[in-house]
């Protein structure tokens, strides 16, 4: 998402431990502390601790992803520590199921990552880590996890986020999840943290909630990224999120930097000593691949093509995209297009820049993935899953600004203080679209997307973060033929848009006015979906929390929207009660 405070629409190593056989005997003590015996492995001498809990991800049905993080005492050796696992049947921890042994390794940066595989379909399970040390055995925290189904018609319930910046308050949204018990999976679709230093995007309101960056400057190097990745998972809130379920991730930008692709970020600058871009792309997706819990890219891939698929039962597929780092064409910004220029050379130019935008070369996935993407999709409606669930990091529909010159007095108008929204205002009579770090920057990309889904007789169930604000879409193609829905998540903490555009009710209805896509939009909440696949039916249910600047908070439903099968197709959204 582009910092707009900044910049605005017109200033707009060693990853996974592998699992290693242990024949030895599970002993699971009545207080649920895990033991293997015999071990004859020499423990660590120094004293450790699970400071960033634990979490799960990548469920299949007979396995999942586990992962945690050793803290050592900095006055012992960066040696490895031996660590065991425990999968359970019950929270208590008495019914023993999986186990085996790995070690946190000071080149992974301490985290630990195992397969735990021989699990059974559709089953929810409980795991906990144990440290070895010469003193005596350290235990992680428990987490629930749960496998996916391997058939059968069950409801599929998720919990859809994106763009949690730290110093932007707190994670109320995460505690909330951490609390329903029912979900099969949290997708998280990235800006799941942020690069900027203390100075940067979000520093101000840090530095008031004693929320500030660490390390304080924006984050380049390896040791930096690892850095980020530690502060986030201190947070409690986030802990009890990823140890309540498993997640899907996916990275969108800030992962690494602002509006990355392919070969270089805007927010990417060697000559203010930030190096080359392809060392610093490969530093955020190594501490990526140690720091969540994400099964690494196969052998043969590049260890940036995250792009992956997960099967819930005969109902839906999941395909997580990778649009930023194995396929984006170069960056084309409204700010460096026409940013500067007098009122009377702005269409001119404008237009020029929507040739280039138009270029069927451009890509946003890569000739690669989008192979792989319409190889998946024929898979899926093959099998006969009524919905394919794209989990899909930028706004997929076609989106442009009301033309605010008529939609707002000239009172609000004349309010306006905020730099970006000036300049929207004066933009938003061209009618072109507001976003090219969307898709609409891309279109050529979107209609192969869409002939892909159209040839394989997909029902596309997009879902969508990065802009800070919610939406409920219908997906339309070039042909005018329905393709799909998306749901949009507003933000864990980010700002929306109607943070910057003051003064103005309705906002969210004006931007469903100016576009036939767009069937609701929420400019200002804070908040998640809860997305529940039934075979029949697809609902979104949108929430938020009140002020993420305060401790204390209520949540509340906003809206909810659903979508059903119809035939090869899907009905239009109606709103839900």
């Amino acid at each position: 998402m582009t910092d707009l405070t900044r910049r605005g629409l017109l200033g707009a190593g060693g990853a996974a431990v592998g699992l290693a056989a242990c024949s030895e005997e599970v002993i699971s003590e009545p207080e649920g502390r895990i033991t293997v015996s015999p071990d004859t492995r020499t423990g660590y001498p120094g004293s450790v601790s699970f400071d960033h809990g634990v979490a799960s991800g990548d469920p299949l049905s007979d396995r999942v992803i586990l992962w945690t993080r050793v803290t050592i005492d900095g006055e012992f050796p960066q040696a490895p520590v031996p660590i065991s696992y425990g999968v359970f049947a019950d929270e208590a921890k008495t019914q023993p199921v999986a186990y085996g042994v790995a070690s946190a390794l000071p080149g992974s940066d301490f985290t630990v990552k195992v397969d735990a595989d021989g699990l059974e379909p559709g089953t929810e399970y409980y795991y906990q880590f144990v440290a070895k040390t010469t003193a005596g055995d350290v235990n992680s925290p428990t987490g629930r996890t749960k496998t996916t189904a391997a058939s059968g018609g069950a409801p599929v319930r998720f919990a859809v986020i994106s763009c949690s910046n730290y110093p932007f308050g707190f994670f109320h949204v995460y505690r909330e999840i951490s609390k329903d018990r029912a979900l099969d999976a949290v997708i998280h679709l990235g800006d799941y943290l942020y690069e900027y230093g203390v100075d940067g995007y979000g520093g101000s309101v840090g530095q008031t909630l004693g929320r500030n960056h660490e390390p304080p400057l924006e984050i380049v190097s390896l040791g930096d990224y690892r850095m980020r990745h530690a502060q986030y998972k201190l947070d409690p809130d986030l802990q009890a999120a990823h140890a309540a379920a498993p997640w899907l991730c996916t990275w969108d930008d800030h992962e690494s930097t602002n509006n990355s692709y392919r070969d270089g970020a805007e927010n990417h600058n060697p000559e203010n000593n930030e190096g080359n871009w392809s060392d610093r792309k490969q530093a955020a997706v190594q501490a990526y691949l140690e720091w969540m819990p994400v099964r690494d890219p196969e052998a043969g891939r590049l260890r940036e093509s995250i792009y992956r698929k997960f099967d819930f039962g005969d109902v839906a597929t999941v395909i997580c995209l990778e649009s930023r780092l194995t396929g984006r064409s170069d960056e084309i910004s409204w700010f460096t297009e026409v940013g500067g220029l007098a009122a009377a050379e702005i269409p001119v130019a404008a237009a020029a820049t929507m040739v280039k935008v138009n270029d069927k070369s451009r890509t946003m996935l890569g000739t690669v993935q989008e192979s792989w993407l319409s190889q998946e999709l024929k898979s899926s409606v093959a099998s006969g899953k009524p919905w394919q669930v794209l989990a899909n990091q930028v706004i997929m529909a076609r989106v442009r600004p009301p033309n605010f010159k008529q939609t707002l007095s000239p009172d609000q108008i004349a309010a306006q203080q905020n730099g970006f929204i000036k300049q929207l205002i004066e933009f938003s009579q061209l009618g072109l679209p507001m976003n090219l770090d969307a898709w609409d920057g891309f279109p050529a990309a979107r209609n192969r997307l869409y002939n892909s889904a159209s040839a394989a007789g997909a029902r596309l169930v997009t879902l969508t973060g990065d802009t800070h604000t919610a939406w409920a879409n219908t997906l339309v193609d070039e042909n005018d033929e329905r393709r799909g829905v998306e749901f949009g998540c507003s933000s864990v903490t980010s700002p929306g848009f109607g943070t910057y555009m003051t003064g103005v009710d309705g906002l969210g209805q004006q931007f469903a006015d100016a576009n036939p896509e767009v069937d609701w939009h929420d400019t200002d909440g804070k908040g998640w979906i809860l997305v529940i696949l039934e075979p029949d039916k697809v609902t979104a249910v949108f929430n938020e929390v009140t002020d993420v600047t305060q401790e204390t908070y209520t949540a509340s439903k906003v809206a909810s929207f659903s979508s059903a099968v119809d035939g090869a197709s899907m009905t239009a959204l109606v709103p839900d009660s």
